[in-house]
């Protein structure tokens, strides 16, 4: 049995992305005092007396706008409003209420689902005489809340229980298994085809997807179904150079980016193919290495490249040269747009997300240290003869190494790279950056 869907809708900076946050317990959405913030249909699972429901916070509602963004906002709204099985009405109490309100209110009334008109920002009982005019919107008796303090709020998520059909009261499962999918982020700087990509991997317009750059904001994750398993992946909002993140917005972006990266398996990096491998990318690629993540690129858009029978591997072979130490990384030609190969990126992703979980018995890693170390001893230094005794994996996933020699401190970064190259030499772990720590015997 699916769980409930319940959808809060309103007109811009009501204060939908904060009762977001407040119910989910975590500042998951981005929140700011600009009008418009949220475009992505954004979920969360969450749960009140025992009764899980899915969480859907939506951009602010503008009914016959006629720009670009504008119109693909409408269109998430709409698609979350027929998923609904409740719909949360937020209006703002202080402000009163607007002719948006009221042409907003018979829309919503179309769709014949539960609706609960939530007046909010009323942070005191003083306010409450400020929900008397909304009666006027037929929408039934309004609920006065405050999201930023809390106030009135269990009451609020009584009647959304309520209002949930009874067939969809899915209950608490307190034994649920701990999370076991691979989380897959999509990174890549802005306009890089992030959003095409979900959106051809799913078959559907889940994601608002223009020309225009920066256009996903929040990180949105997406279950997706692949050959009988479930993959959650994360589209996040494009990462600009630091010097030219300058409004709060891009700001919040880039940190929810990180933040993305941070607690997924693996990340996709996004390149476009008609610009080629450029600074930005590098830094991209870099902190996904940085937080020890497996990590692929996937070069988009190749369709609009004028190529020949040598033009990938000359790609390619830029690619890694540019990387130096990061050749480890597979790449992979795609167009998101025309769907060319794809699910083979989720395949590699597949691949990346199992070796990143690989372990080396100990007595094969001795034995390989043996080996190397015979072919090229560490350097003396500062007349001290180095020696490394001993090496075992001490963590997976990400892997770990731990090295023990008698002077660990005196082993030069130069012999630590011979030592990864010649690891990987053996153990290719692709696509998964490898840590080595170095300690005193």
């Amino acid at each position: 049995m699916s769980k409930a869907l319940v959808t809060i809708v309103g007109r811009p900076n009501v204060g939908k992305s904060t009762f977001f946050n407040r119910i989910i317990e975590k500042r998951e959405a981005i929140v700011d005092d600009f009008a418009g913030v949220t475009r992505d249909r954004k979920y969360a699972e969450t749960e009140w007396c025992g009764v899980e429901f899915n969480l859907v916070d939506t951009g602010g509602y503008f009914p016959g706008v006629s720009d670009k963004i504008g119109k693909a906002i409408l269109k998430q709204v709409d698609i979350s409003i027929d998923e609904a099985d409740v719909i949360i009405y937020m209006v703002d109490g202080r402000a009163g209420r607007t002719p948006m309100d009221e042409d907003i209110a018979p829309i919503l009334k179309k769709w014949g689902k539960p609706i609960l008109l939530c007046v909010n920002k009323l942070d005191s009982r003083e306010l409450d005489i400020n929900i008397h005019e909304f009666y006027r919107l037929g929408l039934g008796e309004p609920y006065a809340i405050a999201s930023s303090n809390g106030r009135n709020i269990g009451d609020f998520l009584d009647a959304i229980v309520e209002n949930i059909p009874e067939n969809k009261k899915q209950k608490v499962d307190f034994d649920k298994e701990i999370e076991t999918r691979m989380q897959l982020a999509i990174v890549g700087k802005p306009n890089a085809g992030k959003s095409s990509l979900i959106n051809s991997l799913l078959g559907e317009e889940k994601h608002i997807v223009t020309e225009i750059p920066g256009t996903t904001r929040d990180a949105v994750d997406t279950l997706f179904k692949y050959q009988g398993e479930e993959i959650i992946l994360v589209d996040t909002a494009g990462l600009r150079r630091r010097a030219k993140v300058t409004d709060r917005l891009e700001y919040f972006s880039t940190v929810r980016t990180q933040e993305a990266i941070r607690r997924s398996d693996v990340a996709v990096v996004m390149i476009d193919a008609t610009e080629g491998l450029v600074d930005q990318d590098i830094r991209i690629i870099l902190d996904v290495v940085k937080f020890n993540k497996g990590i692929l690129i996937a070069v988009n858009k190749w369709d609009l490249v004028e190529k020949d029978a040598k033009t990938a591997r000359e790609f390619e072979r830029a690619i890694t040269e540019l990387l130096h130490t990061l050749r480890y990384i597979p790449v992979i030609f795609i167009s998101a747009l025309e769907k060319k190969r794809i699910y083979k990126v989720i395949d590699i992703a597949k691949e990346l997300y199992l070796e990143r979980q690989k372990t080396v018995a100990t007595n094969a890693l001795n034995k390989f240290l043996e080996e190397i170390v015979a072919k090229y001893p560490p350097p003396s230094n500062d007349k001290k003869e180095v020696k490394i005794k001993y090496i075992t994996q001490v963590k997976s996933p990400p892997p770990v190494f731990a090295l023990y020699a008698n002077h660990p401190k005196s082993i030069k970064s130069n012999y630590r790279q011979y030592i990864e190259n010649q690891f990987r030499a053996r153990y290719p772990f692709t696509g998964v950056p490898l840590t080595f720590i170095y300690k005193k015997k």
